[in-house]
């Protein structure tokens, strides 16, 4: 009889280090063509969070543990995750149920949808453009109002870059603010966020903010209709902003006068949707702000600009 042909290292032993499990992940994830939209963009960027969250490895020491030998029992639970990830093609984030927005962590599960806005960063600017025009100063933000707040993030960001500050967050979806209790619990932020259920600004009476910021649904029907598997399993509540992705951008647009203070102004998100506002508002002038992975998704109008 011949000799058996060798087998490939990789086929005769199963991953034994962090690293190992990161590189079997993202061979698996090219292998089923997955779709990366929901805080990471890519498949090793996918697998070192998967894997990451499995083993209770901070993203800040994630490199320096990328050697540390795996038991046999973590070994299992990161691999049936991996296989989780491909066969239901739920985003990573709803697995694990965490996020990181800007370094920050959050709970995430299937009421709401996985936070990736862009708003998080310039949050964390010093809300100055690349044109020098000042947006606000942060040092008189009082008052800000989150809308559409889904899991909360956004409002719990604004708390922490404005310590001084009262924040309101809104939501349509009661399974949504379930979502964001927690995460202003975990945040320790309760006594200064208050979440509210109902329309955009309906349960706001006649309050006046500083800070509008607003990530709402603008999905238009073209996109809603290619959505890949990973985005239907979020609510669609959260994404379907009607036709031309601008039904509810719209009614904050014309509502948020009523709303802002003097020297106020409105940070919205509208993804690929800025030709069709700048349509649907021809005299109006917004500033389009840029981040480092996007552009001209995010606008900002200052109360006066809003008339």
């Amino acid at each position: 009889m011949g000799k058996r042909p060798p087998q490939s290292r990789s086929s005769k032993r199963p991953p034994a280090t962090v690293a190992d499990l990161v590189g079997h992940a993202v061979s698996r994830f090219r292998a089923a063509k997955l779709v990366f939209a929901h805080g990471t963009s890519d498949p090793a960027a996918e697998a070192a969070f998967l894997v990451g969250e499995a083993l209770h490895l901070p993203p800040q020491r994630f490199d320096a543990s990328a050697r540390r030998r795996v038991s046999a029992a973590e070994r299992a639970a990161v691999l049936d995750l991996i296989e989780a990830r491909i066969l239901t093609r739920k985003p990573a984030a709803y697995l694990v149920h965490k996020t990181y927005i800007q370094g920050v962590p959050f709970y995430v599960d299937e009421r709401v949808i996985v936070p990736r806005s862009y708003l998080g960063e310039i949050l964390a600017s010093d809300l100055i453009a690349e044109e020098g025009y000042a947006l606000v100063d942060p040092r008189r933000v009082a008052r800000v109002l989150d809308l559409c707040t889904g899991s909360g993030c956004l409002a719990v960001l604004a708390a922490l870059r404005f310590p001084h500050a009262a924040v309101d967050a809104v939501d349509l979806s009661d399974d949504a603010l379930e979502v964001a209790r927690i995460n202003v619990a975990e945040h320790r932020l309760a006594d200064r966020v208050r979440l509210l259920c109902g329309d955009l600004f309906a349960p706001l009476a006649d309050a006046r903010y500083d800070l509008i910021l607003t990530n709402p649904p603008y999905v238009d029907a073209s996109g809603m209709a290619g959505l890949p598997p990973e985005c239907l399993h979020e609510p669609r509540l959260a994404l379907d902003g009607g036709a031309d992705g601008l039904a509810i951008v719209r009614r904050i647009i014309a509502e948020a006068p009523r709303h802002l203070a003097a020297g106020g102004g409105l940070l919205c998100e509208v993804g690929r949707g800025r030709e069709a506002v700048e349509r649907a508002f021809a005299r109006t002038s917004f500033l389009w702000l840029d981040t480092e992975e996007s552009s001209g998704e995010v606008f900002w109008i200052d109360a006066k600009g809003l008339g």
